[in-house]
């Protein structure tokens, strides 16, 4: 009797997709708002959001028009002419700012390349050939090379050597950590106003004034990653408006565009150095984007938004901090909408995450930003409801956690 090869199983529909993260198998359709259903018509509430990206929901009516009445209109021009929609754009964020140029991008990271080369002309133009740029341990600045050298980020320092060189890195919280980098080669400093990627991890009030006021007395770039951190998250416009810190440099992603790529980099008018033929980028500043992200910070100004922000900023702190305590866990981190909650045990937080993703009736959608930390970062008109039925969700997954 013949041997027969064992049938062979269907191929992943997933085959075609390089690996650069573990998915579930779950296939999302479409979105409304906090909500998500998947191909079997399951429903999820969204507490990542693209990662702190759909400042306004899932499929928001205000950018679906906005892709309408711009397409109909024109697509993309190229950057070697103005479109009316970037022109507006520009304004606009220049105005919200108090900064005096911008540049846009496709995306944060790119936003914070563009910062480090105009940091680097600068110091080559104004500091004696200086390109130093201090950043900080844990953070965490994009995935081009030199995004990836500027980060602090576990691992990025080996994963695809040699780094770009230039990005000593202090401390978060230690001015003194920072002073001993200062050199003649430093021409600016670099960070987050709160740590996303590390576990929200913030930057205190005190340390960003002393950082400011160290800048000013070296003669350096003060340079702000709010890819995260910008665009209402924190319940302001910026995550420096609240320490009441100005920066020179300022970086811009994700909320920007509400689910379409965007990023932008401002500055003020004396760092402004870049010549023609400096920077570009094919899609960069392109009409539909910018329509998209002029629709979103419409929206974010509309009276009482950012009220809005606040209290259900307060509401999910105050649900996270009854069940912190109950847990025995550290205090709640982050500020508005971008918060974390800490779970006894290493490890945790991923099988929270998926218990949440699996429960019975809806599932929730949950980021395990560390082992033991889960972020929470939903989209910034949820609703008090959703918050309840969230916080809901975690009482009744973490007692048996």
């Amino acid at each position: 009797m013949k041997d027969h090869p064992p049938p062979a199983s269907a191929p992943s529909p997933f085959a075609a997709l390089m690996t650069v993260t573990n998915r579930p198998d779950t296939v999302f359709m479409r979105g409304e708002g906090s909500w998500l259903w998947d191909d079997t018509g399951r429903r999820h509430l969204d507490v990542v959001q693209g990662w702190a990206v759909n400042t306004l929901g899932h499929a928001p009516p205000v950018i679906a028009e906005a892709l309408r009445a711009q397409a109909d209109r024109v697509l993309h021009i190229g950057p070697g002419f103005h479109n009316d929609q970037a022109v507006a754009l520009a304004n606009r964020l220049v105005a919200l700012s108090g900064l005096d140029r911008c540049f846009f991008t496709n995306s944060g990271a790119e936003a914070n390349e563009g910062a480090i080369k105009l940091a680097r002309k600068y110091g080559r133009i104004h500091r004696d050939g200086a390109y130093e740029i201090i950043t900080f341990t844990n953070s965490f600045h994009g995935r081009t090379l030199a995004t990836m050298s500027a980060s602090g980020k576990p691992g990025f320092d080996t994963l695809f050597a040699p780094q770009v060189p230039g990005f000593p890195k202090a401390r978060l919280n230690d001015l003194a950590s920072v002073e001993a980098l200062v050199g003649p080669g430093t021409v600016a400093v670099m960070l987050e106003p709160i740590q996303g990627e590390a576990g929200v991890v913030e930057a205190t009030p005190a340390f960003l004034q002393g950082l400011r006021a160290l800048c000013d007395h070296h003669g350096l770039l003060l340079m702000f990653d709010e890819v995260q951190t910008g665009v209402g998250r924190t319940g302001d416009w910026w995550g420096h408006t609240a320490p009441g810190v100005r920066p020179d440099v300022m970086t811009l992603g994700k909320g920007l565009g509400g689910g379409v790529p965007i990023g932008a980099l401002l500055a003020r008018e004396a760092v402004c150095c870049f010549a023609p033929g400096d920077q570009g980028g094919t899609y960069n500043g392109n009409a539909l984007v910018c329509a998209v992200a002029s629709a979103v910070l419409g929206a974010v100004a509309a009276p009482g938004f950012l009220e809005n922000v606040h209290a259900r900023g307060q509401q999910l702190r105050e649900g996270l901090e009854r069940i912190g305590a109950r847990l025995g866990s550290g205090p709640v981190r982050g500020r508005g909408l971008l918060l974390a909650l800490d779970l006894p045990g290493a490890g945790q937080a991923s099988h929270v995450a998926e218990v949440l993703r699996t429960r019975p009736g809806d599932g929730v959608l949950v980021n395990a930003v560390q082992p033991q930390r889960l972020r929470f970062v939903p989209a910034l008109n949820v609703s008090g409801d959703e918050v309840a039925l969230l916080l809901d969700a975690l009482d009744e997954v973490l007692p048996g956690a």
